[in-house]
């Protein structure tokens, strides 16, 4: 399946640091950044989700929330939360990768996710995909905040 901008963005339920979470439940409320991961604990996806919860303010002034999805565990997602000072939003654990593949952002190893961002419109619309993510680089993160509603 492929995830087009436009179309609905695929439903998934999956533990969260959380609790449940259920991704049409949170569309039905506002927009959603979906932001998957590698892997708790590397240095690159420690940086990704250091700028989403420095930027969270703001991402929560636009009416979004933020979910962060790797194939860690829970406990593994805490622990990481924990080094990194808490995390506001909520942290998926994704150890069968039902999400990466609703998503199409399984890594070479087919183990894990890659870095990925998804913007989802309030009612499940997909707004925004940047399949491939690098932290650091402006221009994706500014497209993201554009979806998102911020005038840049």
């Amino acid at each position: 399946m492929t995830v087009e901008i436009g179309n609905k963005a695929p439903n998934f339920t999956l533990p969260s640091t959380k609790g449940t979470l259920k991704l049409s439940d949170l569309t039905a409320q506002k927009k959603v950044m979906l932001a998957f991961y590698f892997e708790d604990s590397t240095p690159m996806c420690a940086s990704e989700l250091s700028v989403l919860k420095e930027d969270y303010e703001i991402i929560q002034q636009l009416g979004v929330e933020v979910v962060g999805v790797s194939a860690d565990s829970l406990e593994s997602h805490q622990e990481f939360a924990e080094r990194l000072g808490g995390v506001p939003f909520p942290l998926a654990s994704d150890e069968k990768l039902e999400a990466a593949r609703a998503y199409d952002v399984i890594d070479d190893s087919g183990k894990r996710s890659r870095r990925a961002v998804f913007v989802i419109d309030k009612g499940g619309k997909l707004l925004h995909a940047v399949p491939w993510f690098q932290p650091g680089n402006p221009s994706q993160y500014e497209e993201i905040f554009q979806a998102m509603g911020f005038d840049v």
